[in-house]
């Protein structure tokens, strides 16, 4: 798989090597574990997914992560991803957003028992709506959302460090079509005088995400 990775483009070795490091049979369903390494998403429980390996890096690389950055992940899901920014960097922070209690509970559980929110980075998680991300411990100096936005939510460009960096699916003026998403890597600005947020943005390939839903699920 890694070979793979680094066949289609993926240059840092920081990436590369935690995607061969955490085990990912261990964060899909028992009956989809032959398939854990191969380049596609997978279902998980609650009708959601857990991203190929190849997406997983890309957005990964995208966020150019350093030592002691505060980053917020929007979409915990299986926990994959969160064991990967874990992987790359052991002096971050991780601050990670869950709609759905079940995935919230499954996916805190097996990362604590991988001891990725105890001997290895600091982790804190949060049942909620991942579009408003998760004020209390803004700003971040990166954002990560794993789920398609309709348009940006800017409750997280707000959180945003002005020089920080939102990695998000999203509907883009270019996209065509319901299922059509680009995956946009956002930097905060200086803002305008007037105090006007400003941001760049820049599409890294299209993609295709579950959806991200408003509102915390039982």
């Amino acid at each position: 798989m890694v070979r793979l990775l680094r066949q289609r483009g993926i240059r840092d070795e920081r990436v590369l090597k935690a995607l061969g490091t955490v085990p990912r049979e261990l964060f899909v369903p028992e009956e989809m574990k032959t398939h854990s390494y191969g380049d596609h998403p997978l279902p998980i429980a609650a009708h959601q997914t857990i991203s190929q390996p190849y997406i997983v890096s890309l957005m990964t690389e995208a966020l150019e992560l350093e030592s002691e950055h505060k980053v917020l992940e929007i979409g915990t899901g299986s926990g994959y991803q969160t064991a990967i920014l874990a992987e790359v960097d052991d002096s971050i922070k991780i601050y990670t957003v869950e709609r759905i209690h079940s995935l919230f509970t499954t996916a805190s559980t097996r990362l604590a028992d991988l001891g990725y929110d105890k001997n290895k980075v600091l982790i804190e998680f949060l049942v909620g709506d991942g579009s408003l991300g998760w004020e209390e411990n803004s700003p971040y100096d990166r954002i990560i959302c794993t789920a398609g936005a309709k348009s940006i939510p800017l409750p997280l460009i707000n959180q945003l460090k002005v020089g920080g960096l939102l990695i998000i699916p999203a509907h883009t003026p270019h996209s065509t079509g319901e299922d059509c998403q680009e995956l946009l890597r956002i930097c905060k600005t200086q803002p305008s005088s007037n105090g006007t947020t400003n941001f760049t943005t820049e599409t890294i390939c299209s993609v295709r995400f579950v959806p991200l839903v408003k509102d915390p699920a039982p």
